[in-house]
């Protein structure tokens, strides 16, 4: 049954804002000093510190998805979905090293082998994910996941296309600053995914410690019952 938390104040919404901002800025800064001023030339290639970073960026997601699913036991088929969403992401991100390391499409053999059942299981408790999306719908977790979704899998495919580089540069087109632009912003998208799921990951625990506190009385109660239920018993 889904819980009424109390809704975030303006100054936790603030320092929420402040805390990402400072964080997105000295990655971006980061990216700057290390890809961008690379020795010889830019670097946004497989190697790159940017490449690297998002990877760690999805695994830090899927690692907080099961920390929802399996720590505070709550918004299970939500997690569920996302954290597999999170890994196939992660595995798509590292395709080539998938690909020459293991086998030629070993990436799309993983993804298949986390969808497949991930799916079937959300299926069966298709009401209680209903229920669950009901909750985190209206979250800011939830608003952040769009915004990253929307950004990494929609707008960079989009602005990331070499015929919309080719058009905009002409004759003096050059890869590496597509790829620039295509890495940096699949980067941006990757970070609101993690805000996304360290807010999903606060939702939880609050709806985990109303759970207790709701339980706590209820257990009380029943505990009172059964001790009344064996005195009127005794001989």
């Amino acid at each position: 049954m889904p819980f009424s938390l109390i809704p975030l104040t303006f100054r936790s919404v603030s320092l929420r804002a402040v805390i990402y901002t400072l964080l997105l800025a000295g990655l971006m800064q980061l990216i700057l000093a290390v890809d961008a001023k690379h020795i010889g030339a830019p670097n946004f290639s497989e190697t790159s510190l940017t490449e690297i970073t998002q990877s760690i960026l999805l695994l830090l997601c899927t690692t907080s998805m099961l920390i929802i699913r399996q720590r505070f036991k709550v918004l299970r088929t939500v997690s569920l979905l996302l954290g597999a969403f999170y890994a196939m992401s992660l595995v798509r991100e590292n395709d080539l090293w998938l690909d020459s390391g293991i086998f030629d499409g070993a990436w799309e053999c993983l993804v298949a082998m986390i969808a497949l059942p991930t799916l079937a299981a959300v299926i069966r408790a298709r009401r209680q994910f209903l229920e669950e999306f009901a909750q985190v719908s209206n979250s800011l977790g939830f608003g952040l996941f769009a915004a990253g979704f929307l950004v990494t899998y929609v707008f960079s495919r989009l602005y990331g296309r070499s015929e919309l580089w080719h058009a905009l540069m002409g004759e003096q087109y050059l890869r590496v600053i597509k790829d620039a632009a295509e890495e940096i912003t699949e980067l941006t998208g990757y970070s609101l995914l993690l805000f996304a799921s360290l807010e999903l990951l606060l939702m939880a625990r609050r709806i985990s410690r109303a759970r207790a506190i709701e339980a706590g009385p209820e257990k009380a109660s029943s505990a009172l019952d059964r001790r009344a239920s064996n005195d009127t018993s005794a001989p």
